[in-house]
């Protein structure tokens, strides 16, 4: 009698930064105990170093590190690989989280924290970007499911994968997937700014008009459209944008 074995899945790798060795060792062991793999490293320089070993699911960067910056140090992991970022920080000032965002941070974490509300922002991460794996919590929304066909182009929510014309595949940031899946979600609408930060933005989270202009222009760079005069998402002057297309939704 041949019995099933459950196939195993590899533990999501978690990637944490942060120079304070009461705060990085602690939350390793704690990860750990969640499930998750953890590697960590203590500066910018170590950072880079295991990212050539392998790659990570998550880095979790603390913004003040002895060499670098944390949110140049962001902005240079969301261009290179696209990996997703969680900002790890003592400054709790609006202009820090929306630039935190707005350079292509998933999220933002300020401390003093508690180890498990990072834990759920993990697997919320993971969920929004189909990496499921490992994740010990409910099946993804069935949203994630979907894969919606526009102007020549295709984009898969799970992945956050934009495929263009040309062939060539764009992963999105988490902020930039959620903007893009309102405009799908109302082609044809104009959508005020505050419209589109009501959508996109979590609760708790203060977001400025300007931070939702600098997304459009992220977007538009990401969609090949011209940003002088952008014929897919359009600006409608004193109301707020459009995307002018029809759109096709699949569930896959």
């Amino acid at each position: 009698m041949n019995t099933a074995v459950p196939l195993t899945r590899p533990a999501p790798r978690i990637l944490v930064v942060d120079d304070h060795r009461k705060i990085r060792d602690p939350l390793a062991v704690y990860l750990r105990r969640h499930q998750f793999e953890v590697r960590t490293a203590e500066d910018a320089a170590g950072m880079w170093q295991l990212l050539q070993q392998q790659s990570f699911d998550v880095v979790v960067l603390d913004v003040m590190l002895p060499d670098g910056d944390g949110f140049e140090l962001c902005q240079r992991l969301h261009r290179r690989d696209n990996i997703p970022v969680i900002l790890l920080t003592a400054r709790d000032t609006s202009a820090d989280r929306v630039r935190g965002l707005d350079i292509g941070a998933d999220d933002y974490v300020t401390k003093p924290f508690e180890p498990r509300e990072l834990v759920a922002r993990i697997n919320s991460l993971l969920r929004r970007r189909g990496s499921t794996a490992g994740i010990p919590s409910a099946a993804p929304a069935s949203h994630d499911t979907q894969r919606h066909e526009f102007a020549g182009m295709s984009f898969t929510a799970s992945t956050g994968t934009l495929l263009r014309a040309d062939g060539t595949a764009v992963r999105l940031s988490t902020v930039e997937s959620r903007l893009l899946g309102v405009f799908l979600a109302h082609p044809n609408q104009v959508l005020s700014r505050q419209r589109l930060i009501d959508l996109t933005t979590r609760p708790n989270h203060e977001v400025f008009d300007r931070a939702i202009d600098r997304q459009i222009s992220r977007l538009r760079r990401k969609l090949n459209d011209n940003p002088a005069v952008p014929e897919l998402l359009r600006t409608i002057w004193g109301d707020g944008y459009l995307l002018a297309a029809s759109v096709t939704t699949y569930c896959t």
